[in-house]
């Protein structure tokens, strides 16, 4: 195949997955993207580049997650200050421009793998179309959607191109070596994300396999990766030095969780051929013993190191035989190592590199031989047509993910349909509609999700947040005093016991928690904020002065913080929003009201301000007065779900008062 034409193939290659994921670049943020990036102070300014290199605590607001992932961080920082903000757009852009120069690096280390397994130059042109049909396959699948979909799990992406890099530079350019210029990628796929400390591995059998003869090429194999173990030893034990004692991967028994795995890669395989059940969060709970599920498991890994072994035998066989090893080894840093959760989709990401490369080579030769033994031409235009068909149906599945991926609301309801016993895919689907104002159907869900989680602080710190809304104070602070409970340590619990506090007017109480939040993490800015405004509306306004001069040191661009530190308000139509909210909650009903008149007169087309006047004449129980700010809300928004149920509300009130008046 000349080079031109290679080119083009590619260039076609590329507008195919371009097409695939055209739907995907505004999805939104989701999950662990709110404290790794919406929540994060650092990634907010260039100036913090060295800190990613040199504190954890720029990786995430959470303690639990803190670890040590400078590229990844870094990279979010540029996303950041392309976008002037949280711009989707730039933030899957970049990512998808990674997942393309992975796709290249796959296709140069698949013909380096082909021609040494075929290296008859008659061989030369059907190596490099089964290596451009193995990259296709892998670009267009599902799987890989969840995550280039999932921004803050680029840590995989870039993990699985440098480990793909550097073995396509080891391969490709064996004059280099001595340079070591293949140890860089790696040690980029390092700095990202742990997994990559395969690679050495991967080396040796690669070594093993294609490079080497003989009795004595497992030890010529292990001299040769001497300088990538090296590195990784380095760059492991600066990953171990750098990662903070408070972070916490899993509270999952190791043992359940190893035994687990067998089984889950089995799942991983099953959603190679068939992508039906991809998820953004399992309810699969880890095995507490050996059962059968579990022997099943392990008879699988077992049978697929058997095949392994058997195709390692003749040389033609062996890009089999190296695939299968790659799925194998590239799952058991998250098999070994335990997370908290049992299986994620996007573990599948790295893993795919190999499984797609022997199953398409598989496939080629077993097409080969059937045109050896039937109508040759025959068999070639139906192993193309089917090569074609299955590509496109990657392609519309990876579409169809796209589509789930678009919203927190439409991510999650995929996951409960999927998943109806997984505790915390209710709760987030809950929180979804709890955000568009659908309390009772967020309670709903909340519930449900009570009795697959009945100890999960997030979940009571939700039922907190949802039952103060439906005015349930008692409710609101068992659940806020509850989720404190089950973990005192944590600053999200007292943050929202703090914020629905201060909506409720209980400035006093409120700065407890708040002061609480701050004190257990201070880099947390939506609680310092928080603090600062409290203190300023218990008239301390030294405390808020100095607390929001904190705020500004983590995140300058904080314009509301600035105007606390120059006690002067910024008093734009959210301020006197915000104010009316404050208000209402306190019960100082006309108060909201002529906040809310503020508001519009700086900006006429607010529906929350004349949401916020209806809900406050309701509480003075003019009914007609509510009834038509309702209104007014609902023409400037028509699906705004709060001002509907404000508004049957106070319909309702207003037929009984007439009755009663009868």
């Amino acid at each position: 195949m000349a080079r031109s034409k290679q080119i083009l193939l590619l260039a076609i290659l590329m507008a195919a997955v371009a097409a695939a994921y055209a739907n995907h670049f505004g999805n939104s943020f989701h999950f662990d993207d709110s404290h790794t990036i919406q929540d994060n102070p650092y990634i907010r300014s260039l100036k913090n580049l060295p800190l990613f290199f040199t504190d954890a605590k720029t990786f995430s607001v959470l303690p639990a997650n803190r670890t040590y992932r400078p590229f990844v961080s870094a990279s979010l920082a540029f996303d950041y200050a392309l976008g002037h903000g949280y711009n989707v757009f730039w933030f899957h852009l970049s990512t998808f421009i990674i997942l393309l120069l992975q796709l290249v690096a796959m296709y140069v280390l698949f013909v380096a793998i082909l021609s040494a397994a075929r290296p008859q130059s008659e061989a030369a042109a059907t190596n490099r179309m089964a290596a451009l049909v193995a990259v296709a396959w892998y670009g267009l699948h599902p799987a890989i959607a969840e995550t280039v979909n999932y921004i803050i799990q680029r840590g995989d992406l870039y993990a699985t191109i440098g480990v793909v890099a550097a073995l396509a530079l080891y391969a490709r350019f064996p004059a280099g070596r001595k340079t070591g210029l293949y140890l860089l990628p790696f040690a980029f796929a390092l700095l990202s994300k742990p997994p990559a400390v395969v690679f050495p591995v991967l080396l040796f059998f690669y070594i093993v396999q294609f490079e080497q003869e003989g009795d004595l090429r497992y030890g010529r194999a292990a001299i040769a990766a001497i300088p990538s173990l090296a590195v990784c030893i380095a760059l492991m034990a600066l990953q171990s030095a750098m990662t903070p004692k408070t972070y916490t991967p899993s509270t999952l028994s190791e043992y359940s969780y190893c035994i687990t795995q067998p089984y889950v890669l089995l799942r991983y395989f099953g959603q190679f051929f068939l992508p039906t059940h991809l998820n953004v969060d399992t309810d699969l709970q880890p095995f507490p013993s050996l059962t059968g599920t579990v022997l099943i498991g392990f008879l699988f890994v077992a049978a697929l190191i058997a095949v392994a072994v058997f195709t390692s035998r003749a040389r033609r066989w062996r890009p089999i035989s190296f695939g299968v090893l790659w799925f194998l080894i590239t799952s058991l840093p998250t098999s070994l190592y335990k997370l908290s959760e049992v299986e994620n989709d996007h573990r599948m990401f790295m893993p795919f590199v190999g499984l797609v490369l022997a199953v398409v080579w598989a496939a080629y030769l077993a097409a080969e031989r059937l045109a050896a033994w039937f109508n040759r031409a025959q068999v070639w235009r139906c192993t193309a047509v089917g090569a074609l068909i299955l590509l496109a149906a990657n392609a519309y599945g990876t579409h169809l993910r796209n589509r789930v991926w678009r919203t927190e609301e439409s991510l999650w309801l995929d996951d409960v349909r999927k998943c109806p016993g997984n505790g915390r895919g209710l709760m987030n689907y809950g929180v979804t509609q709890m955000s568009r104002g659908n309390y009772p159907v967020a309670l709903e869900y909340f519930d449900r999700a009570l009795h697959y989680t009945p100890n999960y602080k997030t979940l009571e710190i939700n039922l907190g947040i949802v039952h103060g809304a439906l005015g349930q104070t008692q409710d609101a602070t068992a659940h806020f005093e509850r989720a404190i409970a089950l973990d005192p340590l944590d600053n999200a619990s007292h943050y929202f016991y703090g914020r629905w506090l201060y909506q409720s007017g209980k400035i006093g109480d409120a700065l407890r928690q708040l002061q609480t939040s701050v004190t257990l993490n201070p880099s947390y800015l939506p609680a310092r904020d928080l603090l600062a405004l409290a203190y300023s509306a218990g008239g301390d306004q030294a405390d808020a002065r100095a607390t929001a001069a904190g705020s500004l040191r983590l995140d300058p661009s904080d314009v509301s913080m600035r105007a606390v530190l120059q006690a002067t308000p910024l008093q734009n139509a959210d301020y006197w929003i915000n104010a009316s909210l404050f208000q209402y909650q306190a019960g100082n009903y006309k108060e909201c009201i002529d906040a809310a008149r503020q508001a519009l007169k700086l900006n006429p087309h607010s529906e929350l301000a004349y949401n916020n006047m209806g809900a406050a004449y309701a509480g003075l129980k003019q009914w007609g007065a509510a009834i038509e700010n309702e209104r007014q809300a609902l023409r400037l928004k028509p699906d705004f779900q709060l001002a509907k149920n404000n508004l049957a509300w106070a319909m309702a009130q207003k037929a009984k008062a007439a009755v009663a008046n009868r």
